[in-house]
């Protein structure tokens, strides 16, 4: 069976997006099946072109998978029209490229944003597949919970192109339970609906922790007898990563680090508070590879997940919660709804409330001093994810699911049972 997914991320970008279809793909190649990306020239989060690549069509094989790269407006992870602007460009450049490809057994196109997915919808159409959606985001309720656009005549337009998506595709993959409901309200078909959630290649995240980098990492950034607490991952407006510099400010224990990883928007704004606060216990780390994060993640102690307090953020699961679980790194959970219930369920960490640096502070330092909780988060976290979130299990089932609606039963596998 032949997928064809189309995905404005792929790595060597390191955002999530990028890793859930990188390891969907490399499972579904070693499954036997045929796997084509249609993707954008890498350049998340900051518009810049990654060294090594051009803003042209390229093609390229990662483990199997054949990478289709397609030129685009390139820009930075920032201001909503120039966003929408560049991906109306990867939009109308990958539905002209798709030409290239030999004939697929189906379509797959993700979100966010939709027009990702009109783009699939159209390559569907043309090739006459079946066209699979994948909803990782509420798109565009997403631009207005965290003030990018407020919601007007252009925001009402797009909501008519999502509900529009919704029906017409032939089926529906969400990656949270709470999505299913608004995606039912938009059109879909509750049969067409199916939620395969994120999660996390347990055994690869474990082996890739390279001791002797370790020790590297932690002279680098000078955390040899310091606790880590880190936020890891994209400083955008949805984040609300100035929360450590907060909890630096009020936190009683000069032995706690709190470090922030990553790149994004909201990145000068964060640096510019930072330097002024001049607070010797917070550390603003630049982006780092794929390879290299796993090592820094398994190197702090606690790993601060949040997001901005806002009813929309309580329906999504951030998939930085799953990592910090497979390497058995403690959460402090700043994020509500559904995230909320699967943290607590695994007994992986503790949550508090989101925006709250006093309460993040007091949550950091629980995790601190209670040696036995730590210790039984860091298991409960692993075997939790190990029986319901091992990632090749979860593409397993994806697969099967394609298959079905490919119409080629023949291709389905076996798969194990979650615990």
């Amino acid at each position: 069976m032949r997928v064809l997914f189309v995905s404005p991320n792929f790595p060597p970008e390191v955002n999530a997006p990028a890793t859930r279809l990188f390891e969907h793909a490399r499972e579904w190649v070693r499954l036997g099946g045929e796997v084509d990306v249609l993707t954008d020239v890498p350049n998340y989060p900051e518009g810049v072109v990654y060294p090594g690549y051009e803003n042209r069509y390229s093609e390229e094989e990662v483990e199997g998978i054949r990478v289709h790269r397609v030129p685009m407006y390139v820009t930075a992870n920032e201001g909503a029209l120039k966003r929408i602007a560049s991906f109306v460009s990867f939009m109308a450049s990958a539905v002209w490229h798709a030409r290239r490809l030999p004939k697929p057994d189906l379509v797959v196109a993700t979100s966010p944003q939709f027009f990702c997915a009109l783009a699939g919808r159209r390559i569907a159409k043309r090739f006459g597949v079946p066209f699979v959606l994948e909803i990782r985001d509420l798109w565009p309720e997403s631009i207005v919970a965290v003030g990018a656009m407020e919601r007007n005549a252009v925001i009402r337009a797009f909501e008519r192109i999502e509900r529009g998506l919704y029906r017409d595709a032939d089926h529906v993959v969400s990656v949270t339970d709470s999505f299913v409901s608004h995606i039912v309200e938009g059109g879909a078909d509750p049969a067409d609906v199916t939620v395969l959630k994120s999660g996390a290649d347990v055994d690869r995240l474990a082996g890739s922790h390279d001791l002797a980098e370790a020790a590297v990492v932690r002279r680098e950034f000078g955390w040899d007898g310091a606790f880590v607490a880190a936020y890891v991952g994209t400083i955008g407006m949805a984040h609300r990563a100035e929360i450590l510099l907060e909890a630096a400010a009020r936190c009683p224990d000069p032995d706690i680090r709190w470090v922030v990883i990553g790149t994004g928007a909201e990145r000068d704004a964060l640096e510019a508070a930072a330097a002024e606060a001049g607070l010797p216990n917070f550390q603003l780390i630049d982006k780092q590879s794929k390879a290299r994060i796993t090592t820094i993640l398994g190197e702090t102690d606690v790993s601060v997940v949040h997001l901005r307090d806002t009813p929309l953020f309580r329906t999504v699961i951030p998939s930085k919660i799953f990592e910090a679980m497979a390497l058995g790194v403690p959460i402090a959970l700043g994020v509500r709804g559904e995230t909320q219930t699967l943290v607590e369920a695994a007994g992986a960490g503790l949550a508090f409330a989101p925006e709250d640096a006093d309460a993040l502070v007091e949550t950091v330092l629980r995790l601190k001093q209670d040696r036995g909780l730590y210790e039984q988060a860091q298991i409960d976290g692993g075997r939790y994810i190990r029986a319901h979130f091992d990632r090749p299990k979860i593409a397993r089932r994806y697969w099967n699911l394609l298959a079905d609606v490919a119409g080629h039963p023949h291709a389905r596998v076996p798969v194990e049972p979650s615990a």
